[in-house]
């Protein structure tokens, strides 16, 4: 088998049973167990916390171990959180567990997967991250349908457990792979890089980020439920991930990329109208099955856009260190969307999961275009390897 299709695979394999698992499991939990759908989704959100406070240390780690082992050894810890998170009885088990998830989520996800790749590959490593993230995309077209008919066949705990195996499936792949050399440590001179960063273009890229984080990690945890509810077949969440594929596709089969800040013009105004679509026909199966094609189409694009937009807005050198600030908003708002959405259901319905989403859209859609008219793009000599995160 092909290292990239093993990669991609094994990518795959984690976004699915880590970051998505709450999409198929986490309604089920609150309703076996009595707990409220608010304290449940407080475990994906403390995972995101926990993602954050680890981001310092797997970044050395990558440094002195390589990719291959912090892959496996981030692998190992989320087919350990499954394991608990299906035997946990009380609140104080289930947080555990999610702390667990956080600490492997961190360390085997894509940012390890490109540093993998780019110690392999070198200066030509830019075409294999972009198939692991068209390969990363279908985790929701795969594992949603997948943990659906578990919990529906077996239960929770058992499909759970299952996707803990599935881990190790993950973690066999990565084993396979050549052994990579760790990185060297960067030098004072590049730590100390302080070139200005425009602060009107920074503060709105880091909003739009944050805005996007919030209805990605929202919707990923409600949407299966609100089909559910709504009568219609949970599959259709499948069509999230399908969206996420073809739209990277498209993009990257393009002869000529287009200006990251039009695209990201596009995203921006694309939300608001997809969440009205959803709104006016979500008892229709074929109104909500466009509706989540059309949202895992711009989500993919948005995805794509935190590592692009960037390299348009700021100077080359204050690439790593803007991403690494800007961003951090992000991180936090994606821990508290599961919890924030559960809360706004529980006060106003289940319509108020694309009510949310709208006005969420609305601001992103008018801060890309206050982006846009700022003309404030700068040259790039070159076009760094595109980290593409999130699926």
């Amino acid at each position: 088998m092909p290292l990239v299709l093993r990669l991609g695979l094994a990518q795959l394999i984690n976004w699915g049973v880590s970051f998505y698992l709450p999409g198929a499991f986490a309604w089920r939990i609150a309703r076996d167990t009595g707990w409220a759908q608010t304290w449940v989704f407080a475990g994906p959100s403390l995972a995101m916390l926990v993602m954050a406070a680890v981001s310092p240390l797997s970044g050395r780690w990558l440094e002195r171990m390589g990719g291959r082992r912090v892959m496996c050894l981030g692998t190992l810890i989320c087919a350990a959180g499954c394991a608990t998170l299906a035997t946990s009885t009380t609140l104080v088990q289930f947080y555990a567990a999610w702390c667990l998830l956080g600490v492997g989520m961190r360390l085997s996800l894509y940012d390890a997967a490109f540093a993998t790749l780019a110690a392999l590959y070198g200066a030509t490593a830019r075409r294999p991250m972009t198939q692991i993230t068209l390969i990363g995309g279908l985790a929701t077209t795969v594992f949603w349908p997948v943990g659906n008919w578990l919990g529906d066949t077996w239960g929770w705990r058992p499909g759970v457990l299952v996707y803990g195996a599935f881990g190790l499936l993950a973690w066999a792949l990565l084993r396979s792979l050549p052994p990579t050399p760790p990185r060297a440590p960067a030098t004072d001179a590049s730590r100390n890089t302080r070139a200005p960063l425009p602060w009107q273009s920074a503060l709105l890229y880091g909003a739009i980020m944050a805005l996007v984080s919030i209805l990605s990690s929202g919707l990923a945890a409600h949407l299966t439920s609100l089909l559910s509810v709504q009568g219609l077949p949970v599959g259709l969440a499948a069509l999230w991930g399908l969206g996420q594929v073809c739209a990277r596709t498209l993009e990257w089969l393009q002869p000529r990329q287009s200006s990251a800040v039009n695209l990201n013009v596009v995203v921006g105004c694309g939300l608001p109208l997809c969440f009205a679509l959803g709104l006016a026909g979500m008892s229709s199966v074929i109104v909500a099955g466009v509706f989540i094609f059309f949202y895992g189409a711009l989500n993919g694009l948005a995805t794509l856009l935190r590592a692009s937009l960037p390299l348009e807005l700021f100077s080359h050198e204050a690439y790593a260190r803007a991403l690494g600030t800007l961003l951090t908003p992000a991180f936090a708002v994606s821990a508290v969307a599961p919890w924030g959405y559960s809360v706004a259901r529980a006060h106003w319905g289940d319509a108020a999961i694309l009510w949310v989403s709208l006005v969420i859209g609305l601001l992103i859609a008018v801060a890309a275009l206050s982006l846009r008219r700022l003309g404030q793009t700068a040259p790039v000599p070159q076009k760094p390897e595109e980290t593409r995160s999130m699926s």
